[in-house]
């Protein structure tokens, strides 16, 4: 039997037709990219009947309520969404140690917020370590919910061993592991740390097979690609396209790394007055339109958009190719300028442009000229447009939200 047709097989044969109603504890850290990719799948198991907490910090309690689901609050040392991205520091070493230190400070907060109500299984994002710590504990099923790539077959020699190899040799380096190592055998895990966070026994990926790096060397037997999970996001509010623009262009750079007034005076520079052209730029909480002097008036500044509603009706996207913006951008086939700031935006955006669908521009390099260039030469390109199709009608096919939570259901344990 083919490998997919025997996977296919494999669901279907596993997946209950109507799973009993089970506690299903979602864990995950106060981050837009990370918490929303979950939410479309959290809201439809709640919609089957299941009862659901959301261990989540206050800051998205709200978000994680509209879902249906019980926020679970507990306080975190993880910098906040609205601090300023220099809080995460710069090296490799700043960005892990504030996770580790974060999961030993929440984990007793959550022993004891869930003690007495344990669940039946365990979801949770790839940043939450004190999840499959829980879940040992508590000997139920973990699932991991991916809302980015995930380890292939060879990763640890391709990747990882290569990026940690200078900061391993440092003091600080293997204090940090130490103090993994000591956490991890407290509560009773004997497995390495490295394996702990990438190698996970289930896992669901919220992203399209097509922006996996080494898609074919991933093993599909531990991970599922079910594609965006994304809703009508309703709740976001509209946006309607002006009637006299010929073309409609959006500019975000997320939610996190969007401290870049030189960046956004260069998309002024490179799209303002640019005839028939409409241009939705969001800059975030750290700049405003004082900080990009004149702006014209074909161009709409704000902190904020309802993104997935502005690409249904754009032309083109320059973004800082993170997961989420990323399948957007392939979900509405609208061509991509990926100009990356941090972590996976970088290989999202070899990606995008490997499939022929973006241009993968260095911040360094994305002064208005080549914006300008890049833009214009995507969206007048009948090969971008196929690619772009293509895609859409094969990430039509992968599942989503239903496939994800069916999923989930086939991971509960047994009724006994």
């Amino acid at each position: 039997m083919h490998e997919t047709h025997r996977l296919a097989y494999r669901e279907a044969m596993t997946t209950p037709k109507a799973a009993r109603r089970a506690h299903i504890a979602m864990f995950s850290i106060a981050a837009h990219g990370h918490v929303n990719p979950s939410l479309e799948v959290i809201r439809e198991l709640v919609a089957r009947g299941h009862r659901v907490t959301y261990a989540i910090p206050h800051l998205f309690e709200e978000k994680v309520a509209e879902t249906g689901a019980e926020p679970v609050l507990y306080r975190t040392t993880l910098p906040s969404p609205d601090d300023d991205p220099s809080a995460w520091g710069t090296t490799l070493l700043d960005n892990m140690e504030p996770f580790l230190d974060d999961a030993i400070q929440a984990l007793p907060q959550l022993i004891g917020a869930y003690r007495g109500d344990e669940p039946d299984l365990v979801l949770h994002d790839i940043t939450s370590f004190p999840a499959r710590v829980l879940a040992h504990r508590w000997r139920v099923p973990a699932v991991s919910l991916s809302p980015n790539l995930v380890a292939w077959e060879g990763y640890e020699e391709e990747v990882a061993e290569p990026m940690w190899e200078e900061p391993g040799k440092t003091e600080r380096g293997r204090a940090y592991y130490e103090k993994f190592v000591n956490w991890l055998t407290e509560n009773g895990i004997t497995q390495h740390p490295d394996p702990f966070l990438g190698r996970p026994d289930r896992s669901i990926v919220l992203i399209p097979k097509v922006l996996q790096p080494n898609a074919d060397r991933v093993d599909e037997r531990v991970h599922s690609f079910v594609g965006a999970c994304q809703g009508d996001r309703a709740a976001q509010g509209g946006w309607e396209r002006p009637a006299d623009a010929e073309r409609v262009l959006l500019v975000s750079l997320g939610s996190s790394f969007t401290k870049q007034p030189g960046f956004y005076r260069e998309c002024v520079k490179a799209f303002g007055d640019l005839p028939g052209w409409h241009v939705v730029l969001q800059v975030g909480k750290h700049v405003t339109a004082e900080d990009l002097g004149e702006v014209p008036g074909n161009i709409e500044v704000r902190d904020w958009v309802p993104q997935l509603a502005i690409l249904k009706q754009a032309d083109a996207f320059i973004t800082h190719a993170g997961a989420g913006g990323s399948q957007e951008g392939l979900a509405t086939a609208t061509p991509m300028v990926a100009v990356p700031q941090a972590v996976d935006q970088f290989g999202n955006a070899d990606v995008l442009q490997g499939l022929g669908v973006a241009r993968h521009v260095p911040m360094d390099e994305a002064d208005a000229g080549t914006l300008r260039a890049a833009v214009l030469g995507l969206v007048d390109d009948p090969e971008v447009k196929r690619r772009l199709a293509d895609i859409q009608r094969e990430m039509a096919t992968e599942g989503g939200t239903r496939r994800a939570a069916d999923l989930i259901e086939a991971e509960l344990p047994a009724a006994e």
